[in-house]
């Protein structure tokens, strides 16, 4: 397993992570009856804030992102994604080691939302995240962390 590094997100990121969510989302958005080419670029552009993405490389190269942004009394994980062709190298695992383990986590809870049938569900379910609500497009999950 090749060690990843992380790095912190500027703005200039933002349509390759923009064309980079298209990517990933495609399969499960089209499966859902939901893909819109536009929409799916919007809505990232919409929420990107580069001071709480990491930019995932490996190697020196770009394969995915990830989001983790404070929300009161927990932390949303959002705009996690990896390119297709660096999925089942267990990047995620490594990138949740790194996020799970921060300090300021600790004692927090964790909550995110992955699309219905997406294989990241099982990626969360071996960290701990554990269905709160679900509907036809979204499964919201959570898990509360020690300190």
């Amino acid at each position: 397993m090749n060690p990843i590094t992380m790095r912190q997100a500027v703005q200039a990121d933002q349509e390759q992570l923009a064309d980079l969510r298209a990517l990933v989302l495609y399969d499960d958005l089209t499966r859902l009856g939901r893909y819109d080419d536009v929409k799916v670029r919007e809505r990232f552009r919409n929420t990107f804030n580069p001071a709480q993405t990491q930019i995932i490389e490996l190697e020196g190269s770009m394969v995915g992102c990830v989001a983790l942004k404070p929300k009161s009394e927990a932390y949303l994980l959002e705009h996690f994604y990896i390119h297709p062709d660096y999925q089942g190298q267990r990047i995620g695992t490594q990138v949740l080691n790194i996020l799970l383990e921060q300090d300021e986590v600790q004692g927090k809870r964790v909550i995110l939302n992955v699309l219905q049938g997406s294989p990241a569900r099982r990626l969360y379910e071996r960290f701990g995240f554990i269905l709160d609500s679900e509907d036809e497009v979204d499964v919201f999950m959570s898990v509360q962390l020690k300190e």
